[in-house]
């Protein structure tokens, strides 16, 4: 069972709210997010309610501030614990829309998409095993898309206003 913390002021202070499941609206709870702890499981977070927005992976470990998840502000809205997986990763990305064009399976993280696919676009892509993490920059960094197993025709599909992915890894249960 996973359980977060939120606390509205930076180094776990102010207002604080525990949860263990999903939620769709937090704001409820505190009017801004500052600082977090993971104490089990691993999360996606929201800035926005019913799982809009931008989202950031968390795993495991504390945060003490905003820019320690690389979120770009204190608004947290709606959280999604990502469940347990163990089991085998396999991804396929596409070049094109509708799974069209070049397409290459992995089974492992990519910091550094360029270099393993020759371009900077994912425009569709098939989650086969395991959940996956979208990474808009090289080296996991920049906006984050979650992934779990099933069929994006196009970025959008994933959240994305572009088809710009610099990197991406499987969720690890630790």
């Amino acid at each position: 069972m996973g359980k977060i913390t939120f606390y509205e002021d930076k180094n776990f202070k102010g207002r604080s709210y525990e949860c263990s499941n999903d939620s769709t609206d937090l704001q409820s709870h505190f009017s801004r997010c500052n600082s977090i702890k993971v104490v089990n499981g691993s999360w996606i977070i929201y800035e926005s309610a019913n799982h809009k927005g931008n989202q950031y992976f968390l795993k495991k470990g504390d945060y003490p501030n905003y820019q320690h998840w690389m979120g770009f502000n204190d608004s947290i809205s709606s959280c999604s614990m990502i469940p347990h997986y163990q089991g085998s990763f396999r991804i396929r990305i596409y070049e094109r829309e509708d799974f069209r064009g070049q397409m290459r399976e992995f089974t492992d993280d990519c910091p550094y998409v360029f270099e393993e696919f020759n371009y900077h676009e994912i425009h569709s892509c098939n989650v086969l095993e395991g959940h996956w993490v979208f990474y808009e920059e090289p080296n996991y960094k920049g906006r984050q898309y979650y992934l779990r197993p099933g069929e994006y025709r196009r970025y959008s599909d994933w959240g994305a206003m572009s088809p710009r992915v610099g990197s991406f890894r499987y969720i690890r249960d630790y």
